[in-house]
C-alpha cells in the first residue's frame, strides 16, 4: 500500500510542471531527526556518567615558602651620613658586596684614633693589674717570712720557758730541802737551849747550835727568794710569748690588709679591663658597620634614600633586595566554608598570570598550561579579609613551574577534591550541597623523601 502511494506521488511529481517542487518539499527523502535525537540522548547519557573532579576555585599570589627567600629590607644599624653609593636600583649583587658606605656623625666616635686610644688604656690597665699582682706576691712572701719568724721566736721563748720550769722544779726542791734543814736546825737549837738552861751543855755549844740554826734559816730564805724569782721569770716569759704572738699577728694582719687591698685593686682593674675590652669590641664592630653589605645574592630594588651626605637614623630603611634563589610557593585565601576540605598534601592546579592556559574545570588532565602544587601549610587563624591563608608549594611529581615566575604574580587555583560522576555534580550544584569530603593518604612525596635524605 505504501509503495503504491509513493509510486502515485512520483508519477504526480513527474507530471507536475514545476521542477523545484520535488526538492522543496523533499518528497521521497527519509527524515534523520529521530536518529540525531536518539544519538544526542545516548551521548548525553554517556557524558553524565563520565568522571568529574570536584574542586575549589580561588585566587592568590606567588610568594616564597622560606622566610629568607622573601624580599628583604636593608636597614642601617647605626646612624650616619651617606658617603658613597656602590649600587643602583636593578643591579644584581652577590653576598658580601658593598652596597653603601656611611660616615660617622656622633661626637663620641669622631676620633679616627679611637681604637688606638682605647687599646692604650687597656694596656695601661693590664700593666697596673700586673703591678698589683706583684704587690700581692710580695705581701704573701712577707706574711710567710713573718709566720716563720713568729714560729722561731715563739719556739725560743717556749724553750726558755721550759728551762725556767725545770729551774723552778730544781729551786722548789732546794727550797724544800732548805726548809727541812731549817726545821731540823730549829728543833736542835730548841733542845740545845733547854739543855743549856738545865746546865747540861756549855754556852759555847749553844752558840754553835745557834749559828747552825741561823745558817739554815739563811739558806731557807735564799732558796725561797730564788724560787720566787724563777716563778716570776716564768710569768714574764708567758707575757713575752703572748706579746710576741700579738706583735706578729698585728704585723701579719697589716700586711694581709695590704694584700687584700691589692687584690681588690686587681679585681677592680679586671672589671675595668672587661669594660674596656667590651668598649673596644663595640667600637671595632661599629667601625665595620660603616660599610653596609648585601646579606645574600639578589637584586637591588626600592631605594628609599638618595644623594651624598644625607643623614640616616638608626635602623632606617635604605633599600630592598629580592633574593636570587627562591623556593617559590603560592599563598591562597580560602573561604571558611571550604576550609574543612583543605588538607596537607592535597593536590592543587594553577594558572599563572602571563602564562596562557586552557582550563577544563573538572578535567585537570585535559587542561593545558596548568601547573601542579601540593598544600604545604594551613594557617589556623582567619585573616583580616575573612579568609584562611593556605601555602602551596611546587609538586615535584608534576611539571616545573616557569623560570620567569616572580614574587607577587597572580595565580588562579583549583584545589582538587573527590572524583564523582557528572550527573552527581549537577545534582549537587542544583541542590546547593558542598563538595564531598575525603581524607588524603599520608604518603611521603618524592620531595619529602629528598628532604629527609
Amino acid at each position: 500500500m505504501q509503495n503504491y502511494f509513493d509510486k502515485n506521488i512520483d508519477q504526480e511529481a513527474e507530471s507536475t510542471p514545476h521542477v523545484a517542487f520535488r526538492s522543496v518539499y523533499r518528497i521521497g527523502k527519509k527524515s534523520r531527526i529521530r536518529s540525531w535525537v536518539l544519538g544526542l540522548f545516548i551521548s548525553l547519557l554517556v557524558i553524565l556518567f563520565l568522571p568529574w573532579t570536584q574542586n575549589i576555585r580561588t585566587t592568590g599570589a606567588v610568594t616564597t615558602l622560606q622566610m629568607q627567600d622573601r624580599p628583604q629590607e636593608i636597614n642601617t644599624i647605626i646612624g650616619g651620613s651617606i658617603e658613597k653609593w656602590y649600587v643602583k636600583e636593578g643591579d644584581h649583587v652577590k653576598k658580601g658586596d658593598t652596597l653603601i658606605k656611611i660616615a660617622e656623625v656622633k661626637v663620641d666616635y669622631l676620633d679616627p684614633e679611637l681604637l688606638v686610644r682605647i687599646n692604650q688604656q687597656l694596656e695601661a690597665k693590664l700593666e697596673g693589674i700586673e703591678n698589683y699582682k706583684g704587690k700581692v706576691g710580695a705581701a704573701e712572701k712577707q706574711i710567710q717570712a713573718l709566720m716563720e719568724s713568729q714560729q722561731l721566736k715563739i719556739g725560743q721563748l717556749r724553750n726558755k720557758l721550759e728551762q725556767q720550769r725545770l729551774k723552778y722544779s730544781s729551786d722548789s726542791m732546794e727550797m724544800v730541802a732548805a726548809r727541812n734543814e731549817w726545821n731540823l736546825a730549829s728543833k736542835q737549837w730548841q733542845r740545845q737551849q733547854q739543855m743549856f738552861d738545865s746546865g747540861l751543855v756549855s754556852l759555847t755549844q749553844l752558840e754553835q747550835r745557834n749559828i747552825a740554826f741561823q745558817n739554815s734559816q739563811a739558806k731557807k730564805t735564799t732558796a725561797e727568794i730564788k724560787w720566787n724569782n724563777t716563778r716570776n721569770e716564768m710569768k714574764v716569759l708567758d707575757l713575752e710569748i703572748s706579746s710576741a704572738l700579738q706583735d706578729y699577728n698585728e704585723k701579719i694582719s697589716k700586711i694581709s690588709g695590704e694584700k687584700f687591698q691589692s687584690m681588690y685593686e686587681i679585681s677592680s682593674g679586671q672589671s675595668e679591663v672587661a669594660k674596656l675590652r667590651n668598649q673596644y669590641a663595640n667600637y671595632d664592630i661599629r667601625s665595620k658597620m660603616y660599610s653596609i653589605v648585601a646579606p645574600q645574592d639578589g637584586q637591588v630594588v626600592n631605594a628609599k634614600k638618595a644623594g651624598i651626605g644625607e643623614i640616616l637614623k638608626d635602623g632606617e630603611l635604605i633599600l630592598s633586595i629580592v633574593p636570587a634563589h627562591r623556593n617559590l610557593c603560592v599563598e591562597l585565601f580560602v573561604e571558611p566554608m571550604d576550609m574543612p576540605l583543605v588538607q596537607l598534601g592535597q593536590k592543587v592546579r594553577f594558572t599563572f598570570d602571563g602564562f596562557p592556559a586552557v582550563v577544563f574545570s573538572g578535567w585537570p588532565k585535559a587542561s593545558y598550561g596548568t601547573f601542579g602544587g601540593v598544600v604545604a601549610a594551613i594557617e589556623n587563624n582567619i585573616g583580616a579579609n575573612g579568609k584562611y591563608r593556605v601555602l602551596v608549594k611546587e609538586d615535584p611529581d608534576d611539571r616545573k613551574w616557569p623560570e620567569a615566575l616572580r614574587v607577587g604574580s597572580g595565580a588562579q587555583s583549583m584545589m582538587l577534591l573527590k572524583n564523582v560522576p557528572i550527573w552527581y555534580e549537577l545534582w549537587r550544584n542544583v541542590n546547593g550541597f558542598p563538595p564531598d569530603f575525603y581524607q588524603v593518604k599520608n604518603t611521603d612525596s618524592k620531595s619529602d623523601k629528598k628532604e629527609k635524605k
